[in-house]
């Protein structure tokens, strides 16, 4: 299949295929006589494999390591676990930072008068200078820690 088919098969976008065979997600495709990229059934299979994995918010690099530990028969089960609940901590504590979010914009909200005047406790404090957050680079980008 062409990869407007492979794209359409597993809900992948043709763009997102061509990036995973750029970074070594999926191996690159044969090509036809005239050029055009042809994706087995096992290709589609993987790009599936990558879509789930996607859609659980794993990142690039993560399923890559879940994709070799897909391919080797002799893994060991605790391998793939050690990645998946690393994960939920990752998740986990995104949760929390948008939670704390949530709360602290609710609180924001609460105390703005929400009238025709000018002042507004939400604007005042967006416009405070504040230190920027210490950040988790386990938490990826937009994700500060709040004090």
């Amino acid at each position: 299949m062409n990869i407007g088919e492979a794209a359409a098969a597993t809900g992948v976008s043709a763009k997102m295929i061509r990036y995973y065979e750029q970074v070594g997600l999926i191996k690159r495709p044969l090509r036809s006589m005239a050029g055009y990229r042809v994706y087995s059934p096992s290709d589609v299979h993987a790009l599936r494999f990558i879509r789930r994995a996607r859609d659980l918010g794993f990142t690039v690099e993560q399923i890559g390591e879940l994709m070799q530990l897909w391919q080797d028969r002799g893994r060991a089960s605790a391998d793939v676990k050690a990645i998946a609940l690393e994960h939920v901590k990752v998740l986990e504590a995104k949760m929390r930072e948008i939670e704390e979010m949530a709360k602290a914009l609710k609180h924001l909200a609460r105390t703005c008068h929400g009238d025709g005047r000018p002042d507004c406790p939400i604007i005042e404090e967006l416009a405070e200078s504040h230190e920027p957050p210490a950040r988790d680079s386990r938490l990826g980008k937009g994700f500060e820690r709040l004090r």
